[in-house]
């Protein structure tokens, strides 16, 4: 394929997604929570097609079929996580849709009396998260766009990121959500149609074992792999999903809780579906040519090589549809984050309304940029993808389950839970032997959380704020970001 062929055809994209995105949210009040929630009424078919969307993200055009490509039917494991997780969250959490938090960091300190130190550390890991997944997002379109359109790196890399950040600077939430269900059709159709091409050229299922390791076209790639690798994978997946701010970004814009869960347990089923298509491509192209020098172009050869031009565009165009509309999402929650709770941390007070949508552009353009800047220490996506969930993510999980269903549950116990998962993430990643035999710190990481923060709330006294009170708290403090108030109307004397 011609590489000038593709890299117009990825622009005139672009640009018909920031004319799209700019057209929906034309009829925006302006107020930060319709920038940032969608007015907290976003109806069922555009919270499954954004979920979609997000969940059929980098990890599975990029990471997921080259996972498949070197491991077989292990690219499934990723999908199947996926969808485990998101079906748990409609279960457990899509209840908190009532409280009509606008952050994960609101949510967590609520389930500890609102302690302000909670809310405070938080913020500055969901925010550290958001960058991360953000920039998994531009590693793997950066890598994509590179090697299709015949550009260097770090050029792909802005231009990925320039593409997802002007429509969401232009039309904020309600852009993202309706591209991301445009694009989550374009997903859809793509991948199938490309699965069922690979499975013709390599004659079918019994040909996609060609030049492959048997123990890859085991149950689930279990003998390559292991057992117990296998189901990390997994379970990073799962707890990536239920910690991951993008998703309760869809609990709290969602129109009601019955509207969100009933959309999150649809995408859950139709997820778990798509999760053997990445392994399908990712073997069929490994039965076409074995001697890719980097998995993770898998699908781009596929698409190049095999298919006719007219397809391989379309599907390309899927692929990096992927990332971005789960970047365009990530970034949006990140942004939340950080004008929510990392700039009261800083400045003791929330932005007045009238400042947030404003503030809420040069944000993103900031968040954008940090999440580049950290996209160019990696190049493999799923293990960026799987140690920052670890390290960051399962200890925000972890408080997520204590918090909801464990009243005892306090401050003091939710910050240790925070740092045990932190640490014992660290401790597996640096030590090789626990590394081979976990796959990821996932595992250890939740188990080590989920002790330290039941034995430190146990030894430590329990939280005198009943959930009304700490409700109220939150309630107050949000109230100068949707009501045009003073800045002198400050937070300390709510604060806990």
């Amino acid at each position: 394929m011609n590489s000038h062929v593709f890299l117009g055809t990825f622009i005139a994209y672009v640009i018909i997604m920031i004319a799209f995105g700019w057209w929906v949210s034309r009829n925006s009040r302006g107020s930060g929570d319709d920038f940032l929630l969608g007015g907290r009424s976003v109806p069922i078919f555009l919270t499954i097609g954004t979920t979609v969307a997000t969940m059929v993200g980098t990890g599975s055009s990029m990471g997921a079929v080259g996972f498949g490509y070197a491991n077989g039917w292990a690219g499934a494991l990723y999908g199947i996580g996926g969808s485990i997780g998101v079906i748990l969250l409609a279960l457990w959490f899509a209840p908190v849709r009532r409280f009509r938090f606008m952050t994960m960091s609101e949510e967590l300190s609520y389930y500890v009396g609102a302690n302000r130190w909670v809310r405070n550390i938080v913020a500055v890991l969901i925010y550290i998260a958001c960058i991360g997944w953000l920039g998994a997002h531009i590693l793997g379109g950066g890598l994509y766009l590179s090697w299709m359109a015949g550009i260097d790196l770090t050029t792909a890399r802005i231009l990925v990121a320039l593409g997802f950040g002007i429509y969401c600077v232009i039309g904020g939430y309600m852009a993202v959500i309706w591209t991301d269900t445009v694009q989550a059709v374009i997903l859809f159709v793509g991948f199938i149609a490309m699965a069922i091409i690979a499975l013709v050229e390599v004659g079918g299922f019994s040909g996609l074992g060609t030049n492959m390791d048997i123990a890859s076209t085991s149950f689930l790639g279990v003998d390559k792999i292991g057992v117990v690798p296998a189901i990390s994978l997994a379970a990073v997946i799962a707890v990536g999903v239920l910690a991951t701010p993008s998703y309760r970004q869809r609990i709290y814009s969602g129109n009601s809780v019955g509207s969100v869960r009933k959309s999150f347990i649809i995408t859950g089923v139709l997820y778990l579906f798509f999760s053997i298509i990445p392994a399908i491509i990712g073997m069929a192209t490994h039965a076409l040519n074995p001697g890719l020098d980097n998995s993770n172009f898998a699908f781009p050869f596929l698409a190049t090589e095999i298919l006719p031009l007219w397809l391989g565009l379309l599907l390309l165009v899927a692929g990096l549809s992927a990332t971005m509309s789960s970047a365009s999402s990530d970034a949006i929650a990140g942004v939340s984050i950080l004008l929510r709770d990392v700039y009261v941390l800083f400045t003791g007070h929330t932005p007045s309304a009238r400042k947030v949508v404003g503030l809420s552009r040069l944000a993103l353009v900031a968040t954008i940029g940090l999440a580049l800047l950290f996209a160019l220490t990696s190049n493999n996506v799923i293990s960026y993808i799987t140690s920052m969930i670890a390290t960051v993510m399962a200890g925000m999980f972890v408080c997520g389950v204590l918090g909801r269903f464990w009243p005892r549950y306090n401050w003091q116990g939710a910050i240790a839970t925070l740092i045990a998962a932190s640490a014992t993430s660290l401790a597996v990643i640096n030590v090789d032997s626990w590394t081979a035999f976990w796959g990821n710190p996932s595992i250890p990481a939740v188990l080590v959380a989920l002790v330290v923060g039941v034995v430190v709330s146990l030894v430590t006294p329990a939280s005198k704020v009943t959930p009304e009170q700490a409700l109220k708290i939150i309630d107050d403090e949000r109230e100068r970001m949707e009501l045009d108030e003073d800045p002198a109307s400050a937070l300390g004397s709510k604060s806990v």
